[in-house]
């Protein structure tokens, strides 16, 4: 198990890129963008993925670059401030809590660094086909060669192409939550210092926080819906049904919707939430959302992937060579860690805050990371 493909150069595929080449093996990343991802909001690093982060040797950096969120006002559709805290945020949950909130472009770039020369990455290509033989998995990528690797990772998200290799259609796998989001950034127009603005009427809402000392918004919009064919999931559909949805909410609609239109960095899927039988197939396996995606409704993506990339490795580290024992034991520690963290969503509050506090501490803290 030498030599290693990861999918997805993420934050679960990045981690587990270090982690693999501090165990001396040969790492491969493919990534279908272009270059590393900008963009995206701002992520939760807490409880034992804290401890992860330690062990990648990025907690002081991750703890200097933290947002320093004030509190937060809550708003009627009209713009009317319904309530206001200075003790927590949506985002973040208590403020002071030791969790590290955090850029999501701003820790992968701490991956990327620490993951060096550690790993060869193939930005702008993607896996076509998978063949699983005894002595390897044969890869057909869409534009490089094809290789043989020992182990394939698919680190690639709720749309994994290695689970559809792999596993079949997504659509046996992905379960809506009946609910759409889209996230970009833009200029701090509304002049917010440190301080969360979120807003809810009906079946639309939104949350508004400013990043890199002020001067950046990142716009989260969600509202409510089913699942959505491939042609209105292509960007130019996607902008115009998040226009539209949004238009009931009548605060700042002018400014927000031309930064909507505008946004080079605009992200929009459907929330879901995977859930799968098993998470490996042959020498292929699923890491993070690619595998037991919780959704952003969780609050616990980033923790699972963390999490997942660690204990993976370990158990790889374990196995002696032996594949098909380090995927067991991986599911087997992984899975309750995974269940917990995904029924934070049945946990929620209502006006879209997070599950309570007391079950998020016990989500965050439910496995245990071996020394």
């Amino acid at each position: 198990m030498k030599n290693v493909l990861i999918s997805g150069s993420g934050i679960g595929g990045s981690a587990l890129a270090r982690l693999l080449g501090e165990q001396g093996r040969t790492v491969t990343v493919v990534e279908r963008a272009p270059a590393p991802r900008r963009g995206g909001q701002a992520i939760d690093i807490r409880g034992v993925a804290l401890d992860v982060v330690g062990r990648l040797g990025l907690l002081d950096r991750a703890r200097g670059a933290r947002t320093r969120m004030r509190g937060m006002s809550v708003l009627d559709g009209d713009g009317n401030e319904i309530h206001r805290s200075t003790e927590s945020t949506f985002s973040s949950g208590r403020l002071g809590n030791g969790d590290i909130e955090v850029l999501r472009e701003d820790f992968v770039r701490m991956l990327h660094e620490r993951v060096g020369d550690g790993a060869e990455f193939l930005y702008g290509d993607s896996i076509t086909a998978l063949e699983d033989a005894e002595e390897g998995v044969r890869v057909t990528f869409e534009r490089a060669a094809p290789r043989t690797f020992d182990l394939v990772v698919g680190a690639d998200g709720l749309h994994s192409g290695v689970r559809r290799l792999a596993f079949g259609a997504e659509e046996r796998f992905i379960h809506h939550l009946d609910m759409h989001i889209a996230i970009f950034g833009a200029d701090n127009f509304l002049g917010l210092d440190n301080w969360q603005v979120w807003l809810r009427e009906g079946a639309a809402g939104y949350g508004i926080y400013p990043v890199r000392d002020n001067t950046e918004l990142r716009v989260t919009f969600g509202f409510e819906g089913g699942p959505l064919g491939p042609e209105a999931r292509t960007q130019e559909a996607y902008r115009a049904l998040v226009a539209a949805r949004m238009a009931p909410l009548r605060w700042e609609n002018d400014r927000l919707f031309k930064a909507l239109r505008e946004a080079p960095d605009f992200y929009a899927d459907a929330v879901a939430q995977v859930r799968m039988d098993r998470w490996s197939r042959g020498r292929a396996v699923l890491l993070g959302d690619a595998g037991y995606g919780a959704s952003v409704l969780s609050g616990q993506g980033t923790g699972l992937a963390l999490v997942g990339a660690q204990v993976l490795a370990d158990e790889l580290a374990r196995a002696d060579g032996d594949h098909t024992l380090a995927f067991a034991r991986y599911e087997e520690r992984m899975r309750p860690f995974v269940t917990v963290n995904q029924a934070l969503v049945e946990g929620r509050g209502e006006a879209g805050s997070p599950a309570s506090e007391e079950a998020l501490d016990r989500a965050k803290n439910a496995i245990v990371l071996e020394v």
